[in-house]
This record gives structure tokens, sequence and C-alpha cells, in this order.
């Protein structure tokens, strides 16, 4: 069997940190160089002037010396201006000086065998009376010489000077210069390659070595994740502020706008959800109740000041879910009690008569059966929606269990399809079945101080366009003071509460837009009022704080 080659290896691509370090030393390097250049012009054009100044000062000086004027018109002008020339040039530093008659034959030169010979140069201007310069290769070779005219007493021309430096003794000057500039223009790279090195070494350990694709094709990555998770995500900085808020978690939290440096206490939600997010240690697993919705929330420190990574998690359906679960348990606990309790019933009947009592027997079993028919005859009578009939008697039977009598009220009357189109099943059941288990805990506590039975009345009804659900029992109340807090999620009075169920209750009233009123007859009474048509859509904007749903355990 023939094996297949190994495919290419890709060459790696060069990080953007290296892209960036070889783009920075290019320019660095063109820059110091361009530099460079352009200080070694500016060098060099400056010391031309100063060289041309310089041979300008030395010939016109030597051309308006007194000596040089008599020489030119003496008997032997080359044995005086000679020695004196020789002199000047020594003590000025020029590179040659030479004094020539109107014709251009030399009475002085740095080379006495040249005297006697003709000037290698122009002298046409001079000769008119201007001082000029130019450069000219002589017998010294290349040159930058200045030539002026010597006038005598009538202010004729009688002779010329030229003086001048050679280009090779200009260029021995510049050397030096030259080579300090060349010096600190390498220093300047080198301090610049260094320089770019670090800061490129410090961007390579941000960008973790990648390259500009490579950071382009994570940049997208992390905008299709954020937009495509479910989890709600928020980055939040060291000073509490968001950074970052994805979509799930803008719609968790009911947010609008623009977010970015906004800090979590400005944006209006919950007290209990503004404190779990502005909290120095990490939150697990906590829940929390926003207007219209259940959160579990987790929290984690990015690093030291850094900040904090947030994460929602949507649990409002699977609240419900809880809560349809209870209630089902509910009914199977009714139904196994009932199952029981006809069992026990049966068993008395078959006894009286084995005993030939057969007219007790017939009482016995018609009494009982009259007291299970009354109570189911009367809700399905008043309550057509089937859901809400299954569960007032689910819950009646429930009670029964535990000893307490579940009441519908006379007045109590609700057609099948006059609900809410708006509240499903699993709303109905979050709302009474809590307002039920409540009311039948309160009572069960408060059966030792309340005489007689203890009762929960329940009220189901259409009231001024209003579905009214309102349940009352012979419990100890609601305390005044705590009618404020009755709804912040956790508050309790069970020894083993966890403070969700009217948390629950006024969330889905909230959401149907309704509310939860509290009251007190014998007991506590709780009332939940909805529209029977859905409420008009709420513009989108921050969340604002509402009334946080807890629940009032007894």
């Amino acid at each position: 069997m023939a094996v297949p080659p190994n495919p290419p290896r890709r060459r790696p691509l060069r990080s953007l940190a290296g892209q960036l370090f070889v783009v920075q030393i290019v320019i660095v390097a063109a820059v110091v160089a361009g530099g460079a250049v352009l200080a070694y012009l500016f060098t060099e054009h400056r010391y031309e002037d100063s060289v041309r100044r310089q041979a300008t000062t030395v010939a016109l000086s030597l051309a308006d010396s007194p000596t040089v004027r008599e020489a030119a018109t003496g008997p032997d002008p080359s044995a005086v201006i000679q020695p004196y020339a020789e002199q000047v040039r020594q003590d000025t530093g020029v590179s040659f000086i030479t004094v020539m008659d109107t014709h251009g034959i030399r009475w002085s030169h740095p080379d006495p065998a040249r005297i006697g010979e003709p000037y290698l140069g122009q002298i046409k201007q001079a000769l008119a009376g201007q001082v000029f310069a130019e450069t000219a290769t002589g017998t010294l070779g290349p040159s930058m010489r200045v030539v002026a005219p010597v006038y005598d007493r009538d202010h004729h021309v009688v002779g010329l000077v030229s003086a001048g430096i050679t280009l090779h003794s200009i260029s021995d000057q510049l050397r030096a210069p030259l080579l300090a500039l060349v010096g600190v223009a390498g220093a300047a790279l080198v301090v610049g390659g260094i320089g770019t090195y670090l800061a490129n070494a410090r961007l390579r350990r941000h960008t973790h070595g990648m390259g500009a694709d490579q950071l382009s094709h994570l940049y997208d990555y992390h905008q299709a994740t954020l937009h495509s998770v479910r989890e709600g995500l928020i980055l939040l900085d060291g000073g509490r502020r968001i950074v970052l808020c994805n979509d799930a978690a803008r719609e968790l939290l009911a947010l609008a706008g623009d977010l970015d440096g906004v800090p979590v206490a400005d944006l209006g939600l919950p007290g209990s959800l503004t404190g779990a997010l502005t909290a120095a240690t990490p939150v697990r697993d906590e829940v929390h109740l926003t207007a219209e919705r259940v959160v579990l929330l987790n929290t984690s420190a990015v690093g030291p000041g850094l900040g904090t990574v947030v994460t929602l998690r949507d649990h409002t359906e699977l609240q419900g879910l809880t809560g349809e679960l209870d209630t089902v348990r509910g009914f199977a606990d009714a139904l196994s009690a009932q199952a029981h309790e006809a069992a026990n019933r049966l068993h008395a009947v078959v006894s009286l008569v084995e005993l030939g009592r057969h007219q007790e027997a017939v009482d016995f079993a018609t009494a009982e059966l009259a007291l299970a028919q009354r109570l189911t005859d009367k809700v399905v009578d008043a309550v057509g929606e089937p859901v809400l009939a299954a569960l007032l008697l689910g819950k009646a039977a429930q009670a029964a269990e535990r000893g307490v009598d579940l009441v519908l009220t006379d007045d109590s009357r609700i057609d099948d399809g006059v609900l809410p189109p708006g509240l499903t099943p699993r709303d109905l059941v979050t709302l009474l079945g809590n307002l039920v288990d409540n009311a039948v805990d309160a009572a069960i506590e408060n059966a030792a101080v309340h005489p007689g039975t203890p009762e929960v009345t329940v009220t189901a009804r259409t009231d001024h366009g209003e579905l009214l659900l309102r349940v009352a029992d012979t419990g100890a109340g609601i305390d005044p003071a705590a009618a404020t807090d009755v709804f912040h999620r956790g508050w309790t009075t069970k020894q083993h509460g966890r403070g969700l169920g009217l948390a629950l209750v006024a969330q889905t009233a909230r959401r149907n837009g309704g509310g939860v009123e509290i009251g007190r007859d014998r007991g506590a009474v709780l009332t939940v009022r909805l529209p029977l048509r859905p409420p008009a859509p709420a513009v989108p904007g921050p969340a604002v704080p509402a009334a946080r749903a807890e629940e009032a355990a007894r």
C-alpha cells in the first residue's frame, strides 16, 4: 500500500510584531540616513561659504595692502610681494596666495619655481574691477579661489590677487565632522533599533506572536461567537464599567443603546443584581430576578485590577418548568393520598357488608361520595379553564391531605376562552400554585392560634376587564412594615425557604402587564390582577428597577 506523501508544511507567517519591526527598522534607517545626508549637505554648504568668505577676506586684505600697491608699481614686484604673500598665507591658513600683473604673470606663488608663469584661471572680471570667486584647477589641483583687483592711487588696476583653498584641504577639514556625523547617525540607528525591538517585543507578547491575518480571523471569530452564543456575556473593567456586552446579555437584562463605558450602577438593574455585579468576590450560580426574567449569574475576575467576566443564563423557563414539576408532584401526592383514603373507606364499606349492615354501608359510601364530589362539581361549574380547574382540584386534594380546607368562593367564575392569550398555562400554574402553596403553609403554621380548621379561600373571576386571582388564608398575615420587602428575593419567614415563590408571582404578573396587591382579612390576602387584553409593547430602553419579586414565606 502506497504511503501518501506528507502535505507540504505552510511556511509560518511572520507575526504582526515582526512585520512592524521590519517596517520600523526601515523607517528609522531611512530617517537617520536622510537626516545624516541633509546634515552633511548643510555642513558642507556652510563650510564652503566659510571658506569663500575666508578667501575673500585674505584676497581683499592683500589687494588693499600698501605694500602690495607700492610693489606692484615698483621695478621688482616679486622680490617684495613673494615673502609678504607667503607670510600672510601661513598666518591665515589658506592654501595659496598668488599676486600677478594685469597680464596674469605671477609675482608670487607657494612654489617659487612657478613665479613668472601665467596664472591658470579667469582674470577678466577682476580686470574689470570686480571681486569674484570660482572653482578651478591650478598647479596645486582643484581649488576654490577668490580674485580681487589691486588699485594704484589713481584707482587704476595695476595687479591682481588670488587667494584660495584646495578642495583636498576642504575635504580634510570636513572629514572630522563627517565622521562625527556618521557616528551620531549610527548611534541613533542603534538606539532606534533597540527601542523598536523592545516595543515590538512587548507587542509580540500582547499579540501572542500572531500575524495580521490571524488577528483579523480571531477578531471575526470573536464577533461571530459573541453574537451567536446564547449565554449573556459582559466584560467589566476595573472601575466596573462595561467594556463589552453581547446580544444575549442585552436581551436578558433589557438593555439598549451604546453601553461602552457605562457604569454598572447606572444601568437601572435590580439592587441585588447590581450588588452582585459590583462585588469584589466571585459569584457562582447565583439566581437573580429582573423585571421579567430569572437569570443565573456567574462572575470571575480577569486579573488584579483588570476587570471581571460576567456570564448570564436564562432560567426563566427552567424555573417555570420546576414550578410545573412541583405542581405535578403535588398532584401525584394528592392522588396517592386519595388512593390511600379510598382504600380505607372501601375496607370500611366491605366490613359493614360482611357484618350484615348493608344500609349503614350504603349510607357511609353515599356520604363519602357526596363529600368528594361536592368540591369537584363546584370547581368544574365555576372554572371553565381546564388548566386552572385541574390546578385547583389538585391543590384542594393536597391541602386536604395536610388538614387544610381549600374553599372556592361563590363569586368565582371563569369561562373557557376568556383568559388573556398571552397568559400561558405555565404562567397560570406559577401564579396560582405559588399563592396557594404559601397560603396553605401559613394556615398550617397558625393552626394552633386560630380556632377551627385551617382554611384557604380562592377567588378566580373576571372583574372589569381584568383577571382576578385572590388567595386568602387563616394565617398570621403579613406585617405592614414588611409589605415593601415581601417581594424581595430571599425574603422569607420559613425555616428552610428560598424566598422565590412570591418573587416569581410578581415577576410573572409584571410580564403579563399586571401586578400583585397585599391585603389582610383573617390572615394574609394576596390579589393578582391581569389585563384580559395584551399590554401595549414597551419601548426598548435600559432596564429600570422594578419591584423585585420575592417570596413571603410564612
